[in-house]
């Protein structure tokens, strides 16, 4: 795991009664003994008329800054009288999960936390298209928030994937439990770890019948190979064998289900990006378990995972106003 040194908090609202998120960077920087930088991004259009020039432009944005800027200091301020370092920043960019990756780039963040966005979405699964689209395009590791919860000893589930079911790079799996059990250790947490796997025999032919023993037999091979490539997999982790957690069903059924029993307070998981229908195909996969998690989740990519936006923020959006028609 790669040490947790500065760490980027994205601050939706910064006008909110409550910051789980902030609350939770908070914790996690006195445990790896990180700096945080609350990080607000004013991506709104300034709508223009024939009256709005250079100079009012300047004066509206600057004006819009400061009064952001001022919120988040405050909130800086109560919380360096607790020792921790603290610092605040505002930009004018767009759209947000592009300004929070600059951003975290910007500052060398070495891990992002930001607030799940709440409100209605066109099916119970989707996540906000800011919050899915930062999950794709970070090359940091972003942490979602879903519970105002503080941790308290937190419980937190590694999802692997040593058979690359889904063509994850093999040392993604190393980065999932390097990050989930350095944050299980500074926290006083435990580590659980699980592979959600479908038992389909790759190796017979579509044309092949197969006897119920015959097919038995094959399902124990198939289930005796995926058992030991997990556990070569999470040995090195030190996961107590009572912590791990082969299951034979759809991970996007499985992962949710298990964090549930298990009280999981975090569950981390790997991502990777595609495009096309490839991209499509597995990003709803990855999507629905992610929708499907009550708990917080860490998202990580494999290390060479580079980040495909532009590092020069966008500033302010100008949207012309439509005058009204005269005839």
């Amino acid at each position: 795991m790669k040490p947790i040194r500065r760490i980027l908090v994205a601050v939706k609202d910064p006008n909110a009664r409550t910051f789980p998120a902030i609350d939770k960077a908070a914790q996690l920087a006195r445990a790896f003994k990180a700096s945080i930088e609350l990080y607000h991004a004013i991506s709104e259009p300034i709508y223009a008329d024939f009256e709005l020039t250079d100079t009012s432009l300047r004066e509206l944005r600057q004006q819009r800054m400061d009064l952001h800027l001022g919120r988040l200091q405050t909130i800086t301020t109560h919380h360096h009288d607790t020792g921790l370092r603290m610092a605040s920043h505002v930009d004018w960019d767009y759209p947000v999960y592009e300004a929070i990756v600059r951003r975290a780039a910007a500052i060398r963040a070495d891990l992002i936390i930001v607030e799940c966005h709440a409100g209605r979405r066109l099916a119970p699964w989707l996540l906000h298209l800011t919050d899915w689209e930062l999950l794709r395009t970070s090359p940091v590791p972003v942490l979602l928030i879903k519970t105002k919860e503080p941790y308290d000893k937190p419980i937190i589930l590694a999802a692997v994937d040593p058979s690359h079911l889904h063509a994850k790079p093999a040392k993604l799996d190393d980065e999932i439990l390097g990050n989930a059990s350095g944050i299980a250790r500074q926290l006083s947490g435990s580590l659980h770890a699980m592979h959600a796997y479908f038992p389909v025999p790759l190796d017979v032919a579509a044309s092949q019948m197969l006897t119920d023993s015959q097919a038995e037999r094959l399902y124990t091979r198939v289930e005796t190979r995926t058992r030991e490539r997990f556990e070569r997999t999470v040995k090195t982790a030190r996961v107590p064998r009572a912590l791990r957690h082969l299951v034979s069903e759809n991970p996007v059924v499985a992962i949710p289900r298990l964090a549930k029993e298990i009280g999981a307070d975090l569950v981390v998981m790997g991502a990777i990006s595609r495009s096309g229908l490839k991209r499509v195909f597995i990003g709803n996969t990855a999507e629905r378990v992610l929708g499907a998690l009550r708990c917080d989740v860490l998202v990580v990519k494999p290390k060479r995972f580079a980040a495909r936006v532009s590092r020069k923020p966008r500033g302010v959006r100008l949207v012309a106003q439509q005058l009204p028609s005269v005839f």
